[in-house]
């Protein structure tokens, strides 16, 4: 049926003493999930690396000169390439947790962000409800929210994409 707190506790003091970055455990329906703080913010940063604009331009060329016989579709792709540098220079920011997301404090409340708004490191952007917490996500990027990727009230996974977000605007 669970765990007591103190179990929960001792192996929360475990995962803190061990060099453990991450602990599953499943008792009947009953599952929990601890993370290290390091272990989110590799996480963290491996998802901002993956998503920076750098990474995939410098590939794109390598793999690019050899068929230099396509100079029409080069010239088109130009077009459809000038909407995509745009895409890769967003920052996508993902759930932390698995749970429910809520754009909004409550039902009756606007929204915390809209697409067009302009957030702070810091500013509290969405809330994700898990095991009846509800866990206030904040941005960690200054920058345009470009578009909002999940519905209020559906339930969102780990990793899962919520926004996405312009550093540059």
């Amino acid at each position: 049926m669970g765990m007591e707190y103190k179990q929960i506790a001792d192996l929360v003091k475990l995962l803190n003493k061990s060099n453990i970055s991450e602990l599953k455990v499943k008792d009947g329906e009953f599952e929990l999930q601890l993370r290290t703080k390091e272990y989110v913010e590799a996480v963290k940063t491996k998802n901002v690396v993956a998503s920076m604009p750098s990474a995939p331009a410098p590939q794109a060329p390598a793999a690019q000169p050899a068929p230099a016989e396509q100079p029409e579709p080069q010239e088109a792709t130009p077009d459809k390439a000038a909407s995509k540098p745009d895409d890769s220079n967003l920052i996508t920011v993902k759930s932390p947790m698995i749970g429910t997301f809520y754009r909004a404090p409550s039902p009756d409340k606007d929204p915390y962000v809209k697409v067009g708004d302009t957030v702070n490191k810091g500013d509290m952007l969405c809330i994700i409800e898990a095991m009846k917490l509800f866990n206030e996500i904040e941005s960690e990027f200054t920058g345009k929210i470009v578009k909002v990727l999940v519905e209020d009230s559906s339930p969102v996974e780990y990793d899962q994409p919520l926004f996405l977000l312009d550093p540059n605007a």
